[in-house]
């Protein structure tokens, strides 16, 4: 297994991990349970971890797609600068998580507030990942690229040659 592979495995789990993370702190705050609230920070402490690898092996990722007919540049560039951002924040998340747990564990005043800042902080992350994801995705998924416009008439094309059923069949205005 090579980077470009380990990246392409490891990459979903940010996402989906944040998701849940937000999902057990949501639960937490509202159930007012601390431990229910560690469990979620130490959720985002792992995916903070587990982003490293992901970041790390992106580079080689590039190297590799980039070889492929078709593959645009651009696409790859997005990719890469909301990754570069991502890292950043998805790291401040796994550090705040940290000194959230911690300050749950020796009961301070501040732990409550901090929990709903991690929480805010926490969604953050989730769409900023969601967005780096979708746009990794595009490098090779054409599917998902904006290929839909609208054409003269303001109708959505559709499908994968732009075909839509343009008739208004609906109106039958012969009836008069």
């Amino acid at each position: 297994m090579d980077a470009t592979h380990l990246h392409l495995i490891l990459t979903h789990f940010p996402i989906v991990g944040t998701i849940i993370g937000i999902g057990i702190l949501a639960y937490g705050q509202f159930s007012k349970n601390d431990d229910i609230k560690k469990i979620a920070l130490v959720t985002f402490v792992l995916m903070a971890i587990l982003t490293i690898p992901v970041f790390l092996t992106g580079e080689e990722a590039e190297e590799t797609v980039e070889q492929i007919a078709g593959v645009s540049e651009q696409l790859i560039e997005n990719h890469e600068e909301l990754a570069e951002k991502a890292i950043w924040l998805m790291g401040l998340l796994g550090v705040l998580s940290l000194i959230n747990f911690f300050a749950i564990i020796k009961k301070l005043s501040f732990a409550k507030t901090l929990s709903l800042i991690t929480l805010i902080v926490s969604l953050g992350t989730f769409g900023l990942f969601a967005k780096v994801g979708n746009e990794g995705g595009k490098i090779r998924h054409s599917e998902i690229r904006t290929s839909n416009v609208n054409n003269d008439n303001g109708i959505l094309n559709s499908g994968e040659n732009g075909e839509h059923d343009d008739d208004d069949d609906d109106d039958d205005d012969d009836d008069d």
